[in-house]
């Protein structure tokens, strides 16, 4: 496994576990945290950036950057 792929999938985890986290002490509060996922809007221009995000990463560094557009669509979709 790839040293990267491995970092993106820590940094998911961290996002799952901080959302569980701020859940149990809030209840209701992962809703409003992720509220976006059923913006159309939102979720398309996420969509967006990742595929112009991989697309630029795959030629330019491989496939090794690709899975990093991932991330930034999401942080894109927020």
């Amino acid at each position: 496994m790839d040293a990267s792929v491995l970092t993106v999938a820590i940094i998911a985890a961290a996002l799952v576990i901080r959302t569980a986290l701020s859940e149990i002490r809030s209840p209701g509060s992962a809703r409003q945290e992720w509220a976006f996922v059923t913006d159309g809007v939102a979720m398309l221009s996420g969509a967006v950036a990742a595929l112009c995000l991989g697309a630029l990463g795959w030629y330019h560094a491989g496939c090794g950057a690709v899975e990093w557009a991932g991330p930034a669509g999401l942080l894109v979709a927020t």
